[in-house]
């Protein structure tokens, strides 16, 4: 896979990442719904001051998303290039993980797609703190979040159909990476183990210390 090739793929994640995010600000009407909760902790001056703020800085959102993405992927590239040198007989090479992560995080496209079409179309009538704690197709939703404990949040949302897909290209781009005639099984089920044994564990490390300072700081 020629490095050309991966950063043309990464491109255009991050180009769909930012036309989504823009999208959803501007049909979700993100402006007013942050102003409605401003008003009840600031004056109207002050409000209008972080506005002005706000948009003087615009700018920086977006090369935001796109190093987010490249740290994302850098860290998660990391974990699991440790991961295939403990279970691989293959050589797997750092820029093929890469790859293959770029390719499996455009799963989460449909986060913000989803979430667009479900407080445009159906629950249109909705509060800033519905738009930050909803993400679709997750146990969060289903529990919901009003009531609940503030450090419970976090790993209720990453319980997810969007991550268990995540999981399982993952699976299978590795696999195919990684299997040899020599190995047992499946292609996937070696990449499934690589993945979970990996990316599962420090997944599951992350959100540890997420509700661990939710909880001392909430």
């Amino acid at each position: 896979m020629s490095k050309n090739h991966t950063f043309l793929k990464y491109s255009v994640l991050c180009i769909f990442f930012i036309i989504t995010n823009e999208v959803l600000k501007k049909t979700l009407h993100l402006d007013t719904l942050l102003y409605n909760s401003l008003s009840e902790q600031l004056t109207t001056s002050q409000i209008i001051e972080y506005f002005k703020i706000k948009e003087k800085w615009q700018w920086l959102s977006y090369p935001f998303i796109p190093l987010l993405l490249f740290i994302k992927i850098t860290l998660i590239a990391s974990v699991l290039y440790i991961g295939t040198f403990f279970y691989s007989k293959n050589k797997v090479t750092f820029k093929q993980l890469f790859n293959a992560l770029v390719k499996a995080e455009f799963v989460f496209l449909g986060v913000g797609v989803l979430k667009i079409v479900w407080f445009y179309f159906f629950q249109t009538s909705y509060t800033l703190e519905d738009l930050q704690y909803f993400f679709p197709l997750s146990a969060l939703n289903i529990i919901g979040y009003k009531g609940l404990d503030a450090w419970f949040i976090y790993p209720l949302q990453v319980l997810n159909l969007f991550e268990l897909a995540y999981w399982l290209l993952l699976s299978y781009f590795i696999g195919k990476l990684t299997f040899t005639e020599k190995d047992k099984g499946k292609p996937m089920d070696l990449g499934f183990k690589i993945v979970a044994s990996s990316y599962g564990s420090a997944l599951l490390l992350w959100v540890v210390v997420v509700m661990f300072f939710t909880l001392n700081y909430s």
